[in-house]
């Protein structure tokens, strides 16, 4: 079910339910970022990797991800140059900065999707942040042998810095320490992604924050969940603002914000960008759209 309010209404209403609400579980997806500046296609695209169109006929950087490089050398130079400039080479963009300053001071809690340190960079408690997809700053074995992760900065820079011809030098290569197979992301794309101790750390403590919070005046914020993973935040957001009357759903994603017809009148969807609504909540004065 979509709002009929229009967006001044939505945003006085979801002004009042940030200031009253006793604790704020968000849940962030890739709309997120993209509102951020983080656009995976477009000339953010072209401007970064317009050499790996041109050759490999890649077209986002989403797909390019996936796609079937004949070699390592190959395959690092494009993962070197996504890592770099998605996880080291920016800024925290505004829609994030806005929102730490949205709730700062109040009792919160983050499960998200996205893998670009946006979140921790900007600011928040990471003791109050769950990424469940992984980190691109992480690397694991590709096999994997075993159940722990690895800090990629440094190679990650070096390989970047040295690659040509869309390619890495062989000694580049990353292999685990322990078997001696090729690394990879440390990122949910099979039934090979390592959760580790940090993963089962973030895991626990948001079970526990929920369970604490249960029965509390909630407010689950959804921002830029899209369809591809529902089952991490949108379905658990709907069934838990379902079951506990005293919580009110929100969610705000630029064509795609809806809620179920059962907690329709606990519910504001906002069809718009997310980092305008954020950065209209910190207003006094709400312009009419």
């Amino acid at each position: 079910m979509k709002s009929t309010e229009n967006y001044s209404e939505q945003i006085e209403r979801l002004k009042k339910e940030t200031e009253s609400a006793d604790t704020i579980i968000i849940g962030a997806g890739a709309g997120m970022s993209a509102s951020a500046g983080l656009t995976y296609s477009g000339e953010r695209f072209k401007k970064y990797f317009s050499d790996f169109q041109q050759k490999y006929g890649i077209t986002d950087m989403y797909s390019g991800g996936f796609y079937p490089f004949g070699t390592l050398e190959e395959f690092w130079a494009w993962w070197s140059r996504h890592i770099f400039i998605n996880r080291y080479d920016t800024r925290a963009g505004s829609p994030y900065r806005d929102l730490l300053k949205l709730v700062q001071d109040k009792d919160y809690f983050v499960i998200t999707t996205n893998v670009d340190h946006q979140f921790q960079l900007v600011g928040f408690d990471k003791h109050r942040l769950f990424y469940t997809q992984g980190d691109y700053g992480l690397w694991q074995c590709s096999k994997p042998c075993h159940n722990k992760t690895y800090d990629n900065e440094t190679a990650v820079r070096k390989m970047v810095q040295e690659q040509k011809d869309m390619k890495i030098p062989s000694e580049l290569i990353p292999r685990c320490p322990v078997c001696g197979k090729p690394m990879t992301m440390n990122l949910r794309c099979d039934d090979t992604f390592v959760q580790d101790e940090g993963w089962y750390s973030a895991a626990n403590h948001y079970d526990d924050f929920i369970r604490r919070h249960k029965n509390l005046k909630l407010l689950f914020l959804e921002l830029g969940v899209g369809g591809n993973t529902p089952v991490i935040i949108k379905y658990p957001f709907l069934k838990m603002t379902t079951e506990n009357p005293n919580a009110v759903y929100a969610c705000i994603n630029s064509g795609e914000a809806f809620c179920t017809n059962e907690i329709s009148d606990r519910s504001i969807c906002l069809n718009a960008d997310i980092g305008r609504v954020i950065s209209d909540l910190l207003q006094n004065h709400i312009a009419v759209a």
